[in-house]
């Protein structure tokens, strides 16, 4: 299963894969590994693995009902059962069918998915012998890990839990073939804020006002669904956008989307191109004509990005 803290109910004398090997000279873990690296170029399955952790932790977080962006406020059982959705989602993403007796068949092998904030990763009497697909997620470090490990006995340690399981020894863990040792891990917007920042944020209530407070503050980063929904704690993240841009054009800031004038805008002023459900905010003003920063031409107009200080001035009429 996908947890540290679950609890297996499964065969207990599982079939055993390729005893004669261990780690990551197994050629059972080999073949799985190929698996993974046959499908998509590194770069990709990068992202692949980055969605399905951010994925996870969003969904878990539930931030557009609950407020929460940090996975450190979650309840215990919530944290549990991140370790489920981990599974869930990875399945989904990469078209695993379930395993004759672990969670997952991959290239004709039974692979147990075990996810762990902290990669301590608790291993049941009923893996023995088989394959852990290994996986974590630091949404402070914008980090995850991804490794394959052939469970035998001696690549644990001797102590158990009171369910019986066990975790991987500190030289175990040199038989873990690592797919991604150091991943990255798509931004954790609000949690990555600087606090005088994010409280400026939060001190706004929920909902129109604290999404402007979002857009006021955060400028030439990319900020995504997920944040403008929690942000909110309401749905339809484009209309609170389309709002916001609204209300802030007075002060001179422009929300850039994925589409229209948006892209070109971007590039010209050296921002972030949004992708699609995603916006970069800046404040802009008319260039001077000695100005030496990057410059963007709006109806007939230079304009460049706002310094700290620079007077306010309306925001340019944007096709977005």
């Amino acid at each position: 299963m996908s947890t540290e803290d679950d609890v297996l109910f499964t065969d207990p004398t599982p079939d055993r894969q390729d005893d004669g090997a261990c780690g990551s000279d197994d050629p059972a873990v080999a073949r799985v590994a190929k698996w993974f690296t046959d499908r998509s170029d590194r770069a990709e399955l990068e992202s692949r693995f980055s969605s399905v952790f951010r994925q996870s932790l969003d969904e878990v977080m539930d931030g557009q009902r609950t407020g929460r962006f940090d996975v450190n406020t979650l309840e215990k059982t919530e944290k549990t059962y991140l370790g489920t959705k981990v599974e869930i989602v990875c399945r989904a993403e990469f078209g695993f069918p379930h395993g004759v007796k672990m969670d997952y068949s991959v290239a004709g092998t039974d692979v147990d998915a075990k996810f762990s904030l902290e990669k301590k990763w608790m291993i049941p009497r009923e893996a023995m012998g088989h394959i852990c697909l290994l996986m974590a997620a630091n949404d402070s470090a914008s980090t995850f890990t991804v490794g394959l490990i052939k469970i035998r006995d001696d690549i644990l340690t001797r102590g158990g839990n009171q369910d019986g399981k066990r975790s991987i020894s500190q030289s175990g863990r040199g038989s873990i073939k690592w797919i991604f040792e150091q991943g990255n891990l798509r931004k954790n917007l609000l949690l990555g804020l600087d606090p005088r920042t994010r409280e400026l944020v939060m001190a706004a209530p929920p909902g129109q006002r604290r999404v402007d407070q979002l857009f006021r503050h955060v400028h030439g980063c990319v900020v995504d669904r997920n944040a403008v929904v929690t942000s909110a704690k309401q749905l339809d993240a484009p209309k609170r956008v389309r709002d916001a841009r609204q209300r802030l054009a007075p002060e001179g800031v422009i929300i850039l989307g994925h589409q229209k004038e948006s892209p070109r805008i971007a590039r010209a002023l050296n921002l972030p191109v949004p992708e699609k459900g995603t916006w970069v905010a800046a404040r802009v003003v008319p260039a001077s004509p000695t100005a030496n920063r990057a410059q963007v031409l709006i109806e007939d107009v230079r304009y460049v990005v706002a310094e700290p200080g620079e007077e306010r001035h309306p925001a340019p009429e944007i096709n977005y």
